[in-house]
Formats: structure tokens, C-alpha cells, sequence
């Protein structure tokens, strides 16, 4: 019932709305207004003594009415709309710079950044000073897990940090250290597993891409609740499953993303999903000269 509401909506609908990607702006603002019209012909409105479970919001999201509302699904879906909204906002993802042991080829740990790595780090702080500073906008909130290859990654940003252990890369338990041609040599019998099920594979005394996945829920909630921009920098696993989240795709794909180095993923929040724009900042990185390091 709020006016602007509707009328963003309406503006929402016409830029980003799949029923009217070929139409033009006055027709789509017209259909969706006689749409309106339509609905509220048939509308009934849910009342409290109503004998049925029932959540409705007013005004997306100012006022939150629960009715006879038990069991778990119902209250994750209550507590994930208590969270959520509709305001636009940006989350950055990006992977820690290049580690020592990313170089090795070994799994998980705890290492360094490489000198790669921390010239990364470097030029991080310059795109961020390019999209945010350099545009007038306010600093992001910075979030990385609690190792120590995302903390020097982002080092040089003057803003808010908070580390997150729901972010720390996947534990891969007894090959924790080992290459994967390591694992195929000594443990073929892993090596089999992970490769015929990667999403509900678990590394021995280690987690799977399905216990990842649980642990991020907080982590989701947070993202949603946040109405500012936020830069997550984390690891493969990790970036897969949030990426995958916002880009509507299923558990078993989030396994098997793309997800480079020395890249940033801009997933702008927007009416029917997200806008994706990826930063390919590995030439910079590689171009040593062009960056003078700090702190290392």
C-alpha cells in the first residue's frame, strides 16, 4: 500500500524483468499496471483468526506478520525474511592473492602470500580505490575467513574488516598439505571418491562442498541483511557456493565454477537476480614493475 513502493517496482519490473525484455518501456509500465489492477480484483486479505500457517510481508519487509507458524523449514523461511530486502547494493567476491602453497600445488593450510600474492593485495586496494573513492561512494565492508592469505590480501584497505571462520576454504583433513597427484599416488581410493560425487565427497577427517555449504548460512543471512556493499575475499570452495547462491545455480555446478585468482565478482543485487561484472586484474598483477609494493 506504500505508492514509491509500487512505483519501484514498476521501474524494476521494466529494466530487469524476463516477461519484458523486448518491450518497450511505456507498454511494460502499462501491462504491469493493468496486472495490478487485475490482482487486486481477486486479492483476499489474510486476516490474524485465519486457520492456516501464513507469513506476510508489508511493504517489503516494514512490517513482518506470522501466523501459526512451526517446524524448521517455516522458521528458516521467517528468519531469512526477516533478513532480506530489496535495496540495491554490490557484493564483491575475490579469492585471497596467490599463496605459497597455491605455487606448490598443495591443499588447504595455512601459508603466505606469494610475491604475486601480495602485489595482489596491492592492486586490490587500487580498484577499490577506483570504484568506490574515485566514484564518490562510500568504502565497502571487507570480510575475509580467518586465514592469513585473505587477511594480507586485503591489508591495505582502510575500511572494516571482519573475519568470518564459516569462510575458511574447505578442510580437506588428511590431505591437508598434499598435492592432488599426491592424493591420486598414496590415496587412489579418495581420489576415486571425490571424482565420481565432488559435492558430497568428504576428505577424511575433512568436510565436503555439502558441509561447506551449511556452514555459509549465517553468512548468506548477513548478505542479505547488509545495506551497503560488501567485499568478500575467500577461497575456491567458499566463492563457488556463494557465487552459486546468487546466481541461482544448483550445488552439484557450484562445484566445478571457474573461479581464477587475481579476478573480483561484482554480483549487483537486482530485481529478478543478480548483474554479474568480472575485474580481470591478473595482467596488472603480473606487470611487477607497474606496482610499488607496500609492507612486503
Amino acid at each position: 500500500n506504500d505508492e514509491s513502493i509500487i512505483q519501484n517496482n514498476l521501474m524494476q519490473t521494466k529494466l530487469f524483468s524476463p516477461d519484458y525484455k523486448d518491450s518497450p518501456p511505456a507498454e511494460a509500465i502499462r501491462d504491469f499496471n493493468a496486472r495490478i489492477a487485475e490482482y487486486e480484483k481477486v486479492y483476499e486479505t489474510l486476516s490474524e483468526d485465519e486457520q492456516c500457517s501464513f507469513i506476510k510481508t508489508i511493504n517489503v519487509g516494514q512490517q513482518l506478520v506470522v501466523n501459526q507458524i512451526t517446524g524448521y523449514v517455516p522458521g528458516k523461511i521467517m528468519s531469512y525474511l526477516l533478513n532480506t530486502h530489496i535495496m540495491e547494493r554490490d557484493i564483491y567476491l575475490s579469492r585471497h592473492g596467490e599463496s605459497l602453497w597455491n605455487v606448490l600445488g598443495k591443499l588447504g593450510g595455512d601459508p603466505s602470500l606469494s610475491a604475486r600474492g601480495h602485489r595482489y593485495a596491492y592492486r586490490l586496494k587500487q580498484f577499490v580505490q577506483e570504484e568506490f573513492i574515485e566514484n564518490g561512494r562510500s568504502l565497502p565492508l571487507v570480510w575475509t575467513s580467518q586465514l592469513q592469505r585473505t587477511r594480507q590480501t586485503v591489508t591495505h584497505i582502510p575500511t572494516v574488516h571482519m573475519c568470518w571462520r564459516a569462510l575458511n576454504e574447505i578442510d580437506a583433513g588428511v590431505c591437508e598439505g598434499m598435492t592432488y597427484a599426491q592424493v591420486r599416488e598414496q590415496m587412489p581410493h579418495v581420489a576415486e571418491a571425490r571424482s565420481k560425487d565432488k559435492l558430497r565427497f568428504r576428505y577424511p577427517g575433512g568436510e565436503s562442498y555439502v558441509d561447506v555449504i551449511h556452514r555459509l548460512e549465517p553468512v548468506i543471512l548477513e548478505l542479505e541483511r547488509q545495506r551497503e556493499s560488501v567485499l568478500l575475499v575467500a577461497h575456491n570452495a567458499v566463492i563457488r557456493a556463494i557465487y552459486a547462491f546468487y546466481m541461482s545455480m544448483s550445488r552439484t555446478d557450484a562445484t566445478t565454477l571457474d573461479i581464477p585468482l587475481h579476478h573480483v565478482f561484482k554480483l549487483s543485487a537486482r530485481a529478478y537476480g543478480c548483474e554479474l561484472t568480472v575485474f580481470d586484474l591478473s595482467s596488472d598483477v603480473d606487470l611487477s614493475d607497474n606496482l610499488a609494493i607496500e609492507g612486503t
